[in-house]
């Protein structure tokens, strides 16, 4: 079964906390839940840590915790660190029946950084992908044993951004490690949406419904802004925005014909003071609706 998810990061960001400081948590799930009628929403920095408290706060308005971010650090810790530092999330998870576990390596990451143009990010040699690719298997298997699958999300200013890299790093994993297809850092990392996600669509377990303005793309990548400026600046926006490049209609055709099964979240950072997201959000599910109806994915 399709359900249909948002991401808080759209009202408040969790990498720059000013973004959005000023709009109410319950503003935020009030949008998304009871007047987009979203079937659920993903991590942030407002919700409660407490498993049993989440639950009961998005409950109030009818909303799922769909899963959340989780920063690993398995470049410079052991395998059974970072067990040990995953478990107050994966309480959250278990707790609230989540399926994935969205894991991005941030040990070496950039894109919360201001001060850093996300051209200069951290790169892996092949043997050291090799090696990250093979803790990171061990860690997902672990993470099987609970009943929670592993879903890397390929991330820009991150050790895995452009589809070669996407390439290796699903070469260097086994079948415990799945793969979080986000459309719009797929094409912002220089990658192909369709032609990525027909690659490894086997290994899909979780969709980013994610577009991206490419001028201000472009202008990111010529002027070496950091990832914040690009997204303060509006780099990202939601599927049907016409200034938007994904096109998501042959992505959600991938996922029809391959009984994909699970959320499709529409994860868009913006300036909230400029891109209304109780307006933008409400586009982009629309846009998701309507053209999973017309691909048969729902």
């Amino acid at each position: 079964m399709i359900l249909f998810g948002t991401n808080p990061i759209a009202w408040a960001n969790d990498d720059d906390r000013s973004i959005g400081a000023d709009i109410p948590t319950t503003r935020i799930l009030d949008e998304a839940g009871r007047q987009i009628g979203f079937d659920g929403i993903e991590n942030g920095h407002r919700w409660p840590d407490d498993p049993e408290a989440l639950r009961a706060l998005l409950a109030e308005y009818g909303l799922k915790f769909i899963s959340g971010w989780y920063s690993t650090e398995l470049l410079t810790r052991s395998v059974a660190d970072e067990i040990a530092a995953v478990q107050p999330h994966l309480a959250k998870l278990k707790h609230n029946g989540c399926k994935v576990c969205i894991v991005c390596e941030t040990s070496n990451a950039i894109h919360g950084d201001a001060g850093k143009p996300v051209n200069d990010r951290p790169r892996l040699t092949a043997d050291e992908m090799k090696a990250f690719g093979a803790k990171t298997e061990e860690f997902a298997a672990y993470l099987a044993t609970q009943g929670v699958t592993l879903v890397y999300h390929h991330h820009m200013g991150t050790i895995v951004e452009s589809p070669e890299e996407i390439d290796a790093f699903m070469a260097a994993t086994g079948p415990h490690t799945h793969l979080l297809f986000d459309a719009g850092h797929c094409t912002f990392g220089g990658g192909d949406p369709v032609a990525v996600l027909k690659k490894h669509i086997a290994r899909v377990r979780h969709f980013h419904a994610k577009n991206i303005r490419p001028a201000v793309v472009a202008q990111v990548r010529k002027d070496g802004w950091s990832f914040l400026k690009g997204v303060v600046a509006g780099a990202f926006t939601v599927p049907g925005d016409q200034d938007g490049g994904v096109d998501f209609k042959p992505l959600l055709q991938i996922l029809a014909d391959h009984h994909y099964d699970g959320w499709i979240v529409i994860e868009a950072e913006q300036d909230p003071t400029i891109r209304n997201p109780l307006l933008y959000q409400t586009l982009g599910l629309a846009t998701l609706k309507r053209l999973s109806k017309e691909v048969g994915l729902i």
